[in-house]
């Protein structure tokens, strides 16, 4: 073989590689996607009387005393798909130490917690994608009484709603149990609609 065909077959062969993996491949992928799994190829998106009102994969501010509140973000200027990120920020830095005192005293005061009660990491923790749609039973739990006070609903109603909407480790097995906050805060608005503002 001489220098002109080698350099033939390196072009096709890269030429070749190229749409195969970056066209074909991709489009295998998503239509195999949608096919398969239609729902959440569209986004996971959660509808009221037929409007969209987010994504189940992805978190929204809730600060209303009348539904749980999600993790923290630090993506934008909250929950933004398209700056996405965590604060970066290591576990020594004085920055992040008193953005989550500030964020424990927070939380304390709104579920009326005493002063020493003990929080849990997801509630005053960003997660890394600042977009996290599920926080932990924990937290969950320490906000029933205050969503049931303000909804005027009794805190075993709320649990219950709490826990038929509480999601095991993935695929049984991987991760902790956890509650999507949109999903829980649905569930609340059918149970007990609150009045238009």
């Amino acid at each position: 073989m001489n220098f002109r065909e080698h350099l033939r077959l390196a072009v096709v062969s890269v030429i070749a590689l190229t749409l195969l993996t970056g066209c074909v491949f991709p489009l295998v992928l998503f239509a195999l996607g949608w096919l398969l799994y239609p729902g959440q190829a569209a986004g996971s998106l959660a509808t009221r009387n037929g409007v969209v009102i987010g994504s189940r994969l992805i978190g929204q501010e809730f600060s209303r005393p009348e539904y749980f509140h999600p993790r923290p973000s630090a993506a934008g200027a909250g929950y933004d798909g398209t700056a996405s990120g965590g604060t970066n920020l290591g576990p020594s830095n004085r920055k992040l130490i008193e953005g989550v005192r500030q964020l424990a005293e927070d939380y304390r005061r709104s579920n009326g917690l005493p002063p020493d009660a003990i929080v849990p990491l997801d509630a005053v923790t960003r997660s890394s994608s600042g977009l996290d749609p599920h926080i932990g039973p924990a937290d969950a739990a320490l906000q029933v009484p205050r969503v049931a006070r303000a909804r005027g609903l009794s805190e075993d109603a709320v649990r219950r709603l709490l826990a038929s909407n509480t999601q095991g480790p993935q695929l049984g097995f991987m991760g902790n149990p956890r509650v999507p906050v949109l999903d829980l805060n649905l569930a609340l608005d059918q149970a007990a609609p609150l009045p238009p503002r």
